[in-house]
């Protein structure tokens, strides 16, 4: 069995002279750090659409198919003559350590109705729209009434959207997914696999819920029952899905969602996974997560179904949080990749999440991006026992400034099939990079690096990568 290493790291992280990273110059330098490296996969966040009124969360979005326009670079579009370097120099600032959103949907906004203005169709355009339109007619439709309306799809009356707005939205998605490809090909040729992620929802007001209603309950919000993370669980606000009427219909539009994912993707992270197996539901309209219940998918199905699909299988299972018997042995049954973090393992003694207790078929993390990162997880979240399992398992004392180096070292060493670091644990960065705090709406998915890690990082995983047979080749 081959052994990968790999970091995680969104789009949105990269620096950019645009407000927010980009799939252009930057992105390809950081394939070439991985590449050299010894790296063999890329792990990123959702790609799709965000909005500032749903906190620019990647997981609660207009459409689960669609490419986030954000991401398209400037760069790239002014290499193909559709924006100018007049534009591009006049909207170009210093790069940041946080993503201002504001301002990015803004220049984004005017950086991609100056390409729609010098853009002519073709049949490169038009075999976009032709591949796409099982999904991207109902996107770009939503898009521009959304727009001019202001208001969710469930207030629309008798709406009808300008044919040129919906061409417009169009061609977003299709600059968008032309140079996403393109970045993808540069990834795989030089050994990088790209590990992409399932959202389990759209937001309520969704293309995929306007035009799919009878596959949703909308009566009822997603979320989880309170945790580690929130006393009071997370009310997510997410529609649920209808299992009912997705097996009437033989799981074909879930099914539809993977296969586009893995056109995007090398191997598929499973959000949320024992939401495929039940699932929890908060009744419309409550405040917190505390008065939800658990009701029961069609995982059996759906699974035998996904394996005759998808042979190759390439599926890693987001198994974190309430797991039962019932969720292990499904997960094991079918072969998914099983999910461990470190920043969880010494909470209790003989944690799953410890090392000694993995087994080949899983993938391990040092933290995730609901995690705060490992340099202030070791003083804010450890407390003196805590501390006390994590030293004696490490045979040491450690501290905050070498703690994310010892907890690498240690996920490199484990049986796991798959190593995931993040790169504000490479960078031994503290919370003032987390992504994202569970159950707060505000202030999250902002870090991003201003300059590409350094050469000696690179080195230190190279060295990593040979010592413990995880190199890309």
């Amino acid at each position: 069995m081959h052994r990968w290493a790999g970091v995680l790291l969104h789009i949105s992280s990269l620096p950019s002279p645009f407000c927010v990273g980009d799939l252009g110059r930057s992105a390809y330098l950081f394939v070439d750090f991985l590449s050299n490296s010894g790296q063999g996969l890329w792990q990123v966040l959702p790609l799709n659409p965000t909005f500032e009124e749903f906190g620019n969360s990647p997981y609660f979005s207009t459409s689960l198919f669609a490419g986030n326009p954000l991401f398209v670079s400037p760069e790239l579009l002014e290499e193909e003559g559709l924006i100018s370097k007049e534009t591009l120099d006049k909207l170009k600032e210093k790069p940041t350590q946080k993503v201002d959103y504001s301002k990015a949907y803004f220049v984004k906004d005017l950086i991609l109705e100056e390409a729609f203005r010098n853009f002519s169709e073709n049949k490169d355009f038009w075999q976009f729209e032709e591949e796409n339109a099982y999904w991207l007619e109902d996107y770009a439709v939503f898009s521009a009434l959304r727009k001019k309306n202001r208001s969710s799809w469930d207030r629309w009356t008798d709406l009808k959207p300008d044919p040129l707005d919906v061409k417009r939205e169009k061609f977003k998605q299709y600059v968008f997914y032309r140079q996403w490809f393109r970045l993808k090909s540069y990834a795989n040729e030089r050994g990088v696999k790209i590990v992409g992620d399932l959202p389990i929802y759209p937001a309520f007001d969704s293309a995929d819920v306007w035009k799919n209603q009878k596959l949703f309950r909308l009566d009822v919000c997603a979320g989880v029952p309170p945790d580690y993370f929130s006393p009071e669980g997370q009310l997510w606000g997410n529609p649920v899905y209808n299992w009912q009427a997705l097996k009437e219909e033989n799981f074909e539009w879930l099914i539809k969602r993977i296969e586009h994912s893995l056109k995007l993707y090398d191997l598929l992270r499973i959000d949320h996974f024992r939401g495929f197996v039940s699932y929890y539901v908060v009744p419309k309209g409550r405040q917190n997560a505390k008065e939800g219940w658990w009701e029961r998918a069609y995982p059996e199905e759906f699974f035998s179904l996904l394996r005759d699909r998808f042979p190759e299988f390439p599926f890693i299972a987001e198994d974190l949080g309430t797991i039962d018997r019932e969720v292990e042995e499904l997960r094991d049954r079918f072969g998914f990749v099983s999910t461990r973090v470190l920043a969880f393992a010494f909470f209790e003694p003989n944690s799953t999440h410890l090392p000694h207790n993995y087994n080949q078929n899983c993938a391990v993390y040092t933290t995730t991006h609901d995690n705060m990162p490992l340099k202030d997880w070791f003083v804010e979240e450890l407390n003196s026992a805590d501390r006390k399992r994590l030293e004696r398992y490490l045979g040491k004392s450690s501290d905050r400034e070498n703690v994310s180096k010892e907890l690498i070292r240690l996920a490199y060493m484990s049986v796991a099939k798959y190593c995931v670091i993040p790169m504000q644990d490479l960078l031994n960065l503290g919370k003032e990079s987390r992504m994202n705090t569970p159950g707060t709406a505000k202030g999250n998915w902002e870090w991003r690096m201003d300059q590409l890690p350094p050469a000696e990082l690179s080195l230190w995983l190279l060295e990593l990568s040979e010592v413990y047979q995880r190199l890309n080749t």
